[in-house]
């Protein structure tokens, strides 16, 4: 049977009553103030979406999980997940969720979760770095903020002075040597080819050529050139094997010449007898010419054509009334050999 009022008060005086009242109220008093004392404050924010937590639990980690929020491989957190909640203040736990991103560099696509904020931190925490004249395609930059699902594509520019040598080939030089014989040469200084350097600016992206600039152009060596001596002077051999050296040739008329009356208009003991016009004593081996063809006190070889004999060497110191043009008068110690002789047609050297 359950109590009335009537019965309570049969039991219970008034001022029992009263006790009784004032522990219940009591104890519903101190339960609440221990359950707020012990009910911590937590604000989440989850990668910008906030939420206000009331928990009785004590670490972060369990108030992620008392909420149904876990957290990526790559995701960061505020604060530990063993960290204590605090009981004074409002507990602010702050969540950001790493999203992917691709990275095309050195030839690879590689993809990253990251919580970065830039491209360059991005890179920087992948360790990827880049030159000065490394390049970020499609307009991204350093600064530029990271979305979900971002390209970043870097251009590997490397720039070099490439040097390319060219030969320059060395030029043969010809002079004349008035003392070598004609058709005889010798090598004065032998030849080398020099070098030309022309120098390269190349510019390569991921590894390929895509630019080379000439920067200088420069004659590193002069070649020097080969220098050849020819001989100029003439020569022949001689019906005696003799190797004559001459400055021309004359096609001529040869008579022949005594020191006798018959021949010069002289006898033994007149004046002049025996003398040339150059006041040298006559003897073979002088002629008589026309000085305007050949001067005076020149040197000849006299050559016959045919089977004959050469008159041989011989000096011009002699004129004659009768020599003019290409006529020359030889001079024999006997009249026999003026008559033998005759009159021929020669080849008269000037010797050198």
């Amino acid at each position: 049977m359950i109590p009335n009022e009537k019965n309570i008060k049969r039991y219970f005086s008034l001022k029992e009553l009263a006790i009784i009242f004032l522990a219940v109220v009591l104890s519903v008093v101190a339960g609440t103030t221990v359950f707020y004392n012990l009910k911590r404050e937590v604000i989440i924010n989850d990668n910008g979406n906030q939420i206000l937590i009331k928990t009785m639990k004590t670490t972060v980690g369990e108030v992620l999980e008392q909420n149904g929020i876990t957290l990526g491989e790559y995701d960061e957190i505020s604060l530990p997940l063993d960290a204590e909640l605090q009981k004074t203040k409002i507990n602010e736990i702050y969540i950001e969720r790493a999203v992917p991103v691709n990275i095309f560099v050195d030839g690879k696509a590689i993809q990253v979760m990251t919580c970065e904020d830039t491209v360059g931190d991005v890179l920087k925490s992948n360790s990827i770095e880049l030159s000065e004249l490394d390049r970020i395609e499609d307009n991204v930059s350093l600064e530029d903020s990271i979305t979900a699902n971002m390209n970043i594509r870097i251009t590997r520019v490397r720039e070099e002075l490439i040097t390319e040598q060219i030969p320059i080939p060395y030029s043969e030089i010809t002079t004349e040597n008035n003392n070598m014989d004609k058709g005889t040469s010798r090598v004065v200084r032998e030849g080398k080819d020099g070098i030309r350097e022309r120098i390269y600016k190349v510019i390569y992206e991921d590894g390929k050529e895509v630019l080379r600039e000439l920067v200088d152009d420069v004659i590193a060596l002069a070649p020097v050139n080969k220098i050849i001596e020819y001989g100029t002077v003439l020569n022949f051999k001689t019906s005696r094997g003799e190797t004559v050296r001459y400055k021309k040739v004359l096609n001529m008329e040869a008579t022949a010449y005594t020191a006798s009356y018959n021949d010069t208009g002289k006898n033994p003991g007149d004046a002049g007898f025996g003398i040339t016009y150059t006041g040298k004593k006559v003897k073979e081996g002088i002629i008589a010419v026309d000085p305007s063809v050949i001067p005076l006190g020149t040197r000849v070889y006299v050559e016959c054509l045919g089977n004959t004999p050469d008159y041989g060497f011989a000096v011009a110191e002699d004129i004659g009334s009768a020599i003019k043009g290409n006529v020359i008068d030889l001079y024999f110690d006997n009249q026999e050999e003026v008559a033998k002789w005759g009159r021929r047609s020669v080849r008269v050297y000037i010797l050198k």
